[in-house]
């Protein structure tokens, strides 16, 4: 299934989760640059143009393609209010045929950290691939020292399934990740009838 790029907006409460375009790159960057102590204990390193406007540009090239092959979904956390771009969640690594599974990454500004729009936008991207993308099966990752990520996947119904060895290369070294899904009809650790 294809999705079709104009018509890929989802809102929550608070907030419309949208492509990225050319114009939110001084937005984005700014967001970046004032959280990158934030930030980049938790992310692969950054390369010396990261906050350029040509590799920004890059990531909304990147981002249309995958759309439109329907490999990936890159939406960034637009506020309501005052159309402030708080961050970013994708749903990666699209996977059809037997595995009807995705990847779900994402990453908040510092300011917004804390304030529950990214619980918001991880349920609205999980109920969206699950009822629009007929998915089965989302995955995510994260460090296992990070306790706020941890919570809150498991907050919004990731289930913590085991570790993986040397998973991604995050600030300059091979790290292990623990690992996280969340199934439709999930009934794992639920008890009685439902």
């Amino acid at each position: 299934m294809l999705l079709a790029r104009r018509k890929l907006r989802l809102e929550t409460e608070r907030m419309t989760l949208r492509p990225p375009i050319h114009s939110d790159f001084r937005a984005w960057s700014a967001l970046r640059e004032n959280s990158a102590a934030f930030l980049t204990p938790w992310e692969p390193a950054w390369s010396r143009d990261h906050l350029s406007r040509k590799a920004f540009s890059n990531r909304v090239y990147w981002a249309n393609r995958s759309i439109n092959a329907g490999t990936a979904m890159p939406l960034f956390l637009i506020r309501r209010d005052d159309e402030a771009l708080m961050g970013a969640i994708t749903l990666d690594n699209i996977r059809r045929g037997p595995a009807l599974a995705g990847t779900l990454g994402y990453w908040t500004g510092e300011h917004f950290a804390r304030r529950g729009y990214m619980r918001e936008a991880i349920q609205t991207v999980v109920h969206y691939a699950f009822t629009h993308l007929d998915l089965s099966r989302i995955e995510a990752a994260c460090l296992p020292e990070n306790k706020p990520s941890r919570g809150l996947l498991e907050k919004t119904g990731f289930k913590y399934e085991g570790v993986a060895q040397s998973y991604l290369q995050i600030d300059g070294r091979w790290r292990t990740h623990v690992l996280y899904a969340c199934l439709r009809g999930d009934r794992r650790g639920k008890t009685g009838p439902q």
